[in-house]
């Protein structure tokens, strides 16, 4: 275990590291790990220690260094630092406080029956097919309708904007990233599109859409402009589709994995709920969020010095023996279920009650049209140290 690097992708490639991670939380709860060429990170790796670490927004700083644990070149750094993410206080509740009632429990749950609709046009149209890769054939496809709709991006460009935020997600998987597309390209050509998209609402009349609302929204006192929307869209748009996909997919390949609770949710659809807060306990869409010590501190009797890497690692914190009973076991019905996939304090997920809504209707209606889901081969996970998600998944719906 001491040679592991927890933070190579590779390590990640047959699965999170789940019993390394037990390990760790019993004997260094805030461990080191050191970085090829000098250098490193400390990981969090119990509950209580992560959510201490979101709740000190100035002491663990979101902007300082980016929220990967790779060091990024300047301009992505300062690209990040757009985003709201990587953004530390005041300037995330300035540019947060506009948007949060577009996003409010009541505002999204009005979308249920268009999120609904959406659902059914998906899986009627692969009903009839022999085999389905899930991933991309079915999940895939619901977030990225949604948020083409929310943010007003032309149907036409739903495609390549669902295409560019999983390469941006994704870009240590070479499969994925197009020829090892580690410089990420493709959240600057989301950025750059989302530029000249600005540029072309601000002189087209005002629609009822996230974007009409951002771009004519003051935040911090001034209007974003087409610049910081560009940065702004690439994580709205990339959360919105790939956290999602992973969510759903990943959701699936549980169940089936375990027919006894995949029986008792088709038994019982009441348990929806609960079964999608598990999905995201058990399958977080992200392994982890990266902190900078803005000053020397200390976290679980552990020294940490000023500019030192603090990575939160919400598959282990999801898991931590203290906060969850049988933390290893699948179980739909668990409650209270506090994971930490949507974050917590200041940073916790704008999209929360979206990913909810999405994740609680797609399996309603995917149990509903197919009586039958078996797999039809052995799914590929994807090579990340960040993204927790499967590449393809294929199955037989009947």
């Amino acid at each position: 275990m001491a040679d592991v690097d927890i933070f190579h992708p590779d390590t990640y490639v047959d699965g999170p590291p789940h019993e390394l991670f037990a390990e760790l939380r019993r004997t260094d709860p805030v461990h080191w790990q050191p970085a090829h060429g000098g250098g490193g990170a400390w990981a969090v790796l119990k509950h209580a220690d992560l959510v201490h670490v979101a709740k000190h927004p100035v002491l663990f700083s979101a902007s300082e260094g980016g929220v990967v644990v790779e060091d990024l070149a300047p301009d992505q750094l300062a690209m990040m630092r757009h985003m709201l993410l990587a953004m530390d206080p005041p300037a995330h509740a300035d540019f947060r406080r506009p948007l949060a009632p577009s996003f409010s429990a009541r505002t999204i749950g009005q979308m249920e029956q268009r999120v609904r609709a959406i659902c059914r046009e998906i899986l009627h149209a692969v009903r009839d097919r022999d085999g389905v890769e899930f991933v991309h054939d079915v999940c895939a496809q619901l977030p990225s309708q949604v948020v083409g709709e929310l943010v007003g991006i032309p149907r036409e460009d739903w495609l390549r904007i669902q295409h560019w935020a999983e390469r941006t997600t994704s870009v240590q998987d070479e499969d994925i990233s197009e020829a090892g597309d580690v410089t990420g390209n493709a959240a600057v050509e989301m950025a750059m599109y989302a530029i000249e998209f600005a540029a072309a609402r601000r002189a087209a009349p005002l629609q009822d859409d996230l974007t009409s609302l951002i771009l004519q929204t003051e935040f911090g006192g001034a209007p974003m402009s087409d610049l910081d929307f560009g940065s702004f869209f690439v994580q709205l748009v990339t959360a919105g589709n790939d956290t999602t996909k992973t969510m759903l997919s990943s959701g699936l390949y549980a169940l089936l994995k375990h027919p006894d609770q995949l029986a008792a949710l088709r038994a019982d659809s009441s348990l929806l709920p609960t079964a999608v807060e598990e999905i995201l306990r058990w399958a977080n869409p992200l392994h982890y969020f990266r902190r900078t010590a803005t000053a020397d501190t200390q976290l679980h009797d552990t020294a940490i010095a000023q500019g030192d890497k603090v990575v939160m690692l919400y598959t282990s914190a999801n898991r931590d023996e203290d906060v969850f009973a049988d933390p290893q076991a699948f179980d739909i019905r668990r409650d209270p279920n506090p994971h930490l996939s949507f974050g917590i304090a200041e940073h916790f997920c704008l999209g929360v009650h979206l990913a909810r809504l999405e994740g609680r209707v797609f399996f309603e209606e995917l149990l509903a049209t197919f009586p039958t889901i078996e797999l039809a081969g052995q799914p590929r996970r994807t090579r990340s140290n960040l993204n927790n998600a499967l590449k393809d998944l294929p199955v037989l719906l009947g």
